[in-house]
This record gives structure tokens, C-alpha cells and sequence, in this order.
């Protein structure tokens, strides 16, 4: 845990700082030193106190240490903590903020409490990012359909009884209101993710369908109780339980065909007037 408060321009590794810059200005920078010794040294960049103290309590909430939810010390704690002023500290604070790794409540009763790492939030950026090179939502379709369609096939050769159950469970709830039941399809989506097992497709996955999900759900809800949108529903109903057959016989072929088949139909149907061609956009 960081200790001092940095002298201006110095900081607690100024010394070490002011060794490799020394040796810099003797040898140059990619030069050769005495002896025709090639310089491997470079300038380097001494992080300020709050990007230290951010990484400490960044790393503590990465870890596990700090749960959601959890509020973090008092100001003046922190401050006697680490070492360092009140200005330090707010920066620090400022940075997770900013990362949403804490949400900072001021006035009377406030303080930060800690919000563990979100895919929300990384679909968030991720689509920003998309959005700023002009991407389309049929070129976000089109990754979903190389990673999703695999992964019905891995669930139906790892699934256990109790998945079986979970997803049965989940069946059941299908036919709401017609609103709801666009979000429990979803959520059977992302159960057969989970189920499947394999964390990094399951955060890659996710974030493709809530950019898909972003980016069209004007459309979805413009078609809400239509005949259109109740044909799409019995359609998606029969797909889901076929593919629960498909795991239950371990059918990994006829999962992972089952489930492209299912999702080409569905970015089809909100392809409709040409949607998928046009660019996302987020921010609307």
C-alpha cells in the first residue's frame, strides 16, 4: 500500500527515477554508451500517488477482497491509510468512478460502495468502440453467430440433470406478457451460456447480445403484440424446447444446428425494411 505523498515532479520512486534519467542523458536515447554498450534504459514515466492508491483498491476489488456493495473507509480513514492529502484521495476515488468500480455518494450520508467489474459495462464500451468505426449491427449478428451456435453444442455434451432442470424451469415461464416474455428469451440465451460453462465465451457472448439487444429493441417493442411478433414467438417457444430435447439425447451436432438455424431466424426477423445494415447507434 502506498505510503508518502509524492514531492512535485518526484514521487516516492523519484530516486529511481532520476537514476534511469541520468542514464539516458549519458547514453543517449537508443544510442550506445561507453564501451560501445547498446543503452537499455529510457526515461521513465513515475505514476502520480492516486493512480497508485486507485490501483491498490482497484486490485482489492478485483480480487475479492472488497464485495458489492460494500462501503469503502471514511475519507479521513482513507487518507490516514494510505499517507496521502485529501485532494490525493479524491482523485483516486475519481478514477473508479469513472472505471464504475465504486459509485461515490456525496453530502450528508454519502461515501463510496463498491461495484464489482459488470459485462453491462464492458458491452458499454465495447459498443462505443463499435459504434465509433461505423460497425453494423449485422456485423455484431454475425460474430454472435460464430460463438453462440458452438456453444448449445459444448452444453449438450457437459450438461448435467440439473441443467436439464434449470432450463425446463426456465420454459415454463415462456408465454407473458408480450414485453416480458422478449426478456425471458433472453435470459434462456444467456442460461444456456452459463450452463455451458466456459467463462470467457459466456462474457463475449454477453456482450454481443446486449449491443444486438441495444441496438434493436426499438424495433422489438414497435412490433409488441403484433401477428408478426406472435408467429416469431411460437416460432422462438419451439426452438427452445427442441433444443432442451437436443441436450437431453447429448445431440451436440443437432444442438449447435438447431441453435444457428434459431438465431439466423431472429436477426432475420429484425432485419426487417434492412435495420441490421445501418450502423449502431447507442446514443440515440
Amino acid at each position: 500500500m502506498p505510503a508518502a505523498e509524492p514531492d512535485v515532479g518526484g514521487g516516492v520512486t523519484g530516486s529511481a527515477a532520476r537514476t534511469a534519467a541520468a542514464r539516458t542523458a549519458a547514453g543517449g536515447t537508443g544510442g550506445v554508451g561507453a564501451g560501445g554498450v547498446g543503452v537499455v534504459g529510457q526515461r521513465l514515466r513515475v505514476p502520480k500517488m492516486a493512480e497508485l492508491v486507485s490501483a491498490d483498491l482497484r486490485q482489492r476489488i478485483v480480487r475479492g477482497e472488497l464485495v458489492e456493495g460494500q462501503a469503502l473507509p471514511t475519507e479521513a480513514l482513507l487518507v490516514e491509510q494510505y499517507g496521502v492529502s485529501r485532494p490525493t484521495l479524491r482523485e483516486a476515488l475519481r478514477i473508479l468512478e469513472a472505471e464504475s468500480l465504486i459509485m461515490v455518494r456525496r453530502g450528508a450520508g454519502g461515501g463510496a460502495r463498491v461495484q464489482t467489474p459488470s459485462p453491462q459495462v464492458a458491452a458499454r464500451y465495447a459498443g462505443l468502440v463499435l459504434e465509433h468505426r461505423g460497425t453494423t449491427v449485422a456485423d455484431v449478428w454475425e460474430a454472435r453467430l460464430y460463438l453462440e451456435p458452438p456453444v448449445a453444442g459444448l452444453l449438450a455434451r457437459r450438461r448435467t440433470r440439473a441443467d436439464l432442470s434449470l432450463l425446463r424451469a426456465a420454459l415454463e415461464r415462456h408465454g407473458a406478457d408480450p414485453a416480458e416474455t422478449v426478456r425471458l428469451h433472453n435470459d434462456f440465451h444467456a442460461l444456456v451460456v452459463r450452463l455451458a460453462g466456459n467463462e470467457t465465451l459466456e462474457l463475449l457472448i454477453g456482450m454481443l447480445r446486449e449491443i444486438v439487444d441495444r441496438a434493436t429493441w426499438s424495433a422489438v417493442e414497435s412490433d409488441l403484440g403484433t401477428p408478426v411478433q406472435a408467429d416469431t414467438e411460437r416460432a422462438t417457444i419451439r426452438a427452445h424446447h427442441a433444443l432442451v430435447d437436443l441436450l437431453e439425447e447429448r445431440d451436440a451436432a443437432g444442438a449447435q444446428a438447431l441453435w444457428r438455424r434459431h438465431l439466423r431466424a431472429g436477426a432475420a426477423y429484425l432485419d426487417g425494411g434492412g435495420r441490421n445494415a445501418a450502423a449502431l447507434d447507442l446514443l440515440a
